[in-house]
């Protein structure tokens, strides 16, 4: 490297310092800004306290409605309460008013903190309302009060009561080391009561999927509404825009998709006449995405069979979701939740790259320093296919002179073909290929391209901490400041530095 290039990645240097230090704002002005965020985050304060009043009065008017005729009446008024199951690996805490979900918790994952266990679904931001019918009303379960019958440490039914004899039982079911809660829905003693020829049950569920990891716009790319159709492939609603699709086919399973974590539904009779939503939320809210989905499954109103639901609460890894598929004749395909390219990457990554990544992590090195190895065995790999590429490009460095004294020697379009021959010529004689590079850069471009996919979807390295940074599934934020600067944001990561430092030196060496 000669000394003018040192003095302009030096001078370079100086200037992003010194203009990331100019740009930070004045102490008033970031008074200032925070008054106006306070004065933003008030308002709407206000306003959802006044919407909340608002729905709360309309709730209550359209019970105080309700005809003492009502076939679960006695259930319209109760006590709230909050019951509990758990295993080693989560908690799941259900609501009296409409026996379904409340809160979930899993325990060996952590909040920002690094020490609270972590919060998937959050009391409150989720609903989820079962809809029964009969010849005179339309029974929804978020009305009335359940009662916990059957509770042990991992299970709990929760009973809809008509009469003594005539129940609709919600029971959830939790197994050792699983993320996966079993649900079934069962009518006992309602024949006549409920319609006959209703075979169906209406679900309505959705979620304010709260931020959860450390950047807003990162996390909100990969928080997506995914949901798979029978015999096909899953696909997902648009994530950078509010989006809506109304689906006629059955679908397995709905899932509501944070980076790293999901919460979804899935039916063995499947779900038909899906009406799907995903909404933006807005930077600095607390949430990402607001999503909801209506759709129905089957239902025995005579309570022969049982609707068979289960609800997976957990991480989104790739082995953890491969897992839940032994020993079913139907696979529901949930590792489809961590995003691993298209087709052929996807191939790459499912059979090298993941298993090369836990056999280093069994190794029990930290997790930079098995990048680094995973890095180091990758580009070994390709190492012969990359030797031909700088082989070749080395060859047509060398021969340059002779093909620009050719060129010289053949200016006129018409000696074009007597060009062309000749520099052919001059390949052949020193075993020179004009595409020897191309062919060896597009066999090694999957592998990287497959690597680079993988890496942003492992949960492994949530909260790992290397070096300087402490989360490697995020940018490291080597300097910070308030102010956002165009094209640099709110801070400056070393590792992008450095990794633009390496192109420049790679590209001045090679």
């Amino acid at each position: 490297m000669d000394k003018n290039t040192i003095i302009g990645l030096v001078l370079i240097g100086v200037l992003l310092v010194g203009f990331s230090i100019l740009s930070r704002p004045s102490q008033e002005q970031l008074e200032a800004q925070q008054h106006y965020y306070d004065s933003i985050a008030q308002v709407q304060q206000r306003e959802a306290e006044l919407k909340a009043k608002q729905e709360a009065a309309l709730e209550n008017e359209r019970i105080a409605r309700r005809d003492s005729s009502a076939l679960f009446r006695q259930a319209l008024h109760g006590t709230d309460q909050e019951v509990t199951i758990e295993n080693n690996v989560a908690s799941l805490t259900l609501h009296t008013k409409g026996g379904v979900l409340y809160q979930s918790v899993l325990k060996e994952y952590k909040e920002q903190d690094k020490q609270t266990p972590l919060t998937l679904v959050r009391g409150g931001d989720a609903e989820m309302n079962f809809l029964f019918y009969n010849r005179d009303e339309i029974i929804e379960t978020k009305d009335y009060y359940f009662t916990p019958v059957q509770q042990t440490d991992s299970s709990v039914t929760m009973r809809l009561q008509a009469d003594s004899a005539s129940y609709i039982d919600f029971c959830y079911t939790m197994h050792p080391d699983n993320y996966l809660v079993d649900f079934t829905i069962q009518a006992v003693g309602m024949e006549g009561k409920l319609a006959s020829t209703n075979r169906h049950v209406d679900i309505e569920w959705s979620e304010r999927a709260r931020q959860i990891e450390k950047g807003y716009t990162y996390e909100n790319r990969l928080a997506e509404l995914t949901y798979k159709r029978d015999g096909e492939g899953s696909d997902y609603l648009n994530a950078n825009q509010d989006d809506e699709e109304d689906i006629a086919e059955t679908l397995n399973w709905v899932a509501f998709k944070n980076q790293f974590f999901s919460a979804v539904m899935l039916s063995e009779a499947g779900f038909q006449k899906a009406s799907l939503a995903s909404r933006m939320e807005p930077k600095g809210s607390g949430y990402i995405k607001d999503y909801s989905a209506s759709m129905n499954t089957a239902f025995d109103p005579t309570g022969a069979e049982p609707t068979r639901l289960y609800l997976y609460l957990g991480p989104n890894h790739y082995k953890t979701l491969t897992a839940l598929d032994k020993g079913r004749d139907k696979d529901w395909e949930l590792n489809r939740l961590v995003y691993l390219g298209w087709p052929l990457f996807r191939w790459i990554n499912k059979w090298i790259i993941i298993n090369l990544f836990d056999w280093l992590q069994g190794w029990g090195l930290s997790m930079g320093v098995v990048l680094l190895f995973l890095t180091i065995i990758v580009k070994a790999a390709v190492f012969p296919a990359t030797w031909k590429t700088y082989l070749s490009s080395a060859k047509m460095r060398v021969l340059k002179p002779k093909i620009d004294e050719i060129n010289k020697k053949y200016p006129k379009q018409e000696d074009a073909m007597k060009k062309q021959q000749e520099i052919m010529g001059v390949y052949s004689q020193y075993g020179v290929s004009p595409m020897g590079g191309c062919l060896p850069m597009l066999i090694q471009m999957p592998i990287f391209i497959a690597l680079f996919m993988f890496i942003p979807s492992a949960i492994e390295l949530r909260q790992q901490s290397f070096l300087w940074a402490d989360d490697l599934s995020t940018y490291d934020a080597f300097i910070t400041w308030d102010a956002h600067v165009p094209f640099i944001g709110n801070h400056l990561s070393l590792f992008c530095l450095l990794f633009s430092l390496t192109n420049i030196l790679n590209t001045i060496y090679t």
